[in-house]
């Protein structure tokens, strides 16, 4: 990754998740289910009301901002954005089947929200946060589209050790010698799953009355092949890496996956895997 030039490691993280939309298209109606606690808790943190402006950013699918669309209905409006304009035909086609007409698309970058000054209600974001270059650069941005009391939900992933779901592929590829150890500075998963790291960025942005807790993800029975399969889908960079190795490289990730899972298998050998989001709430 091309992280001594953030202008390129921007550039290259939007390239991969504008090829990852088909996949997260795919996977849809999995992670909705996966992540309907976490939606369901932004949502009753957000305050909507009828009438509302609501910015999702980095939408992907747009399903926590289609829930909202629902709440703010009449004379509310959603924005749902992302800065993939792959991700962003998802979602639109997500709220054509939903019937959801309340909405409006636009391609929206964190760092450098594209929106007048005290122009929304409420802000949300689910599980994208850490995923940029400058998450304060998002809160800040985030703070200054929101009108004096608006509100911000968000979430982001908790630290590795309680996501075995996503963290098991990553250790196994080190211990396998396919990938380098992660970089904790770097953008990704658990770049803000320090403890206090969520709280203090909010703060720091101008956000009051913070509220940070967690919540239990726990995942349905997969086996490691069907855990690589949903990887596949959901990550290009893991896609990448495993499209160069070869056949018997791949059974041995198999192999390495179940073995390191084994704690978490059920009476059928799948992996029962959990996990934690952090999950915030403060107001502008």
């Amino acid at each position: 990754m091309a992280d001594s030039d953030p202008e390129a490691l921007r550039a290259e993280l939007l390239e991969r998740w504008e090829r990852a939309a088909s996949g997260w298209g795919r996977r849809a109606p999995h992670m909705r289910e996966f992540g309907m606690p976490v939606s369901t808790w932004m949502i009753e943190h957000a305050g909507l009301q009828p009438g509302q402006r609501v910015l999702e950013l980095a939408a992907g699918p747009g399903e926590t901002g289609l829930l909202a669309a629902e709440l703010i209905r009449p004379g509310g409006v959603l924005i749902s954005s992302d800065a993939a304009e792959s991700m962003l035909d998802v979602a639109r086609a997500r709220a054509r089947e939903l019937g959801i007409e309340n909405v409006e698309f636009r391609r929206l970058e964190l760092e450098w929200i594209d929106l007048p000054t005290a122009g929304v209600d409420v802000v949300m974001c689910r599980w994208a946060v850490m995923l940029i270059v400058d998450p304060e650069a998002a809160l800040r941005e985030s703070r200054r589209v929101l009108v004096p009391g608006g509100r911000m939900v968000l979430a982001v992933w908790d630290q590795p050790e309680l996501n075995p779901w996503a963290a098991i592929i990553d250790r196994v590829l080190v211990e396998l010698g396919h990938a380098p150890p992660p970089d904790p500075s770097a953008p990704g998963m658990f770049a803000l799953a320090a403890p206090g790291r969520l709280h203090e960025l909010l703060e720091g942005a101008g956000f009051v009355e913070v509220l940070v807790e967690s919540l239990e993800l726990p995942r349905a029975p997969m086996t490691a092949q069907e855990l690589i399969a949903e990887r596949l889908d959901l990550s290009r960079l893991f896609a990448e890496t495993y499209e160069r190795l070869s056949g018997d490289e791949r059974e041995a990730i198999e192999r390495r996956i179940a073995s390191v899972g084994a704690p978490y298998a059920d009476a059928d050998g799948r992996l029962v895997l959990p996990g934690r989001a952090l999950v915030a709430a403060a107001t502008a």
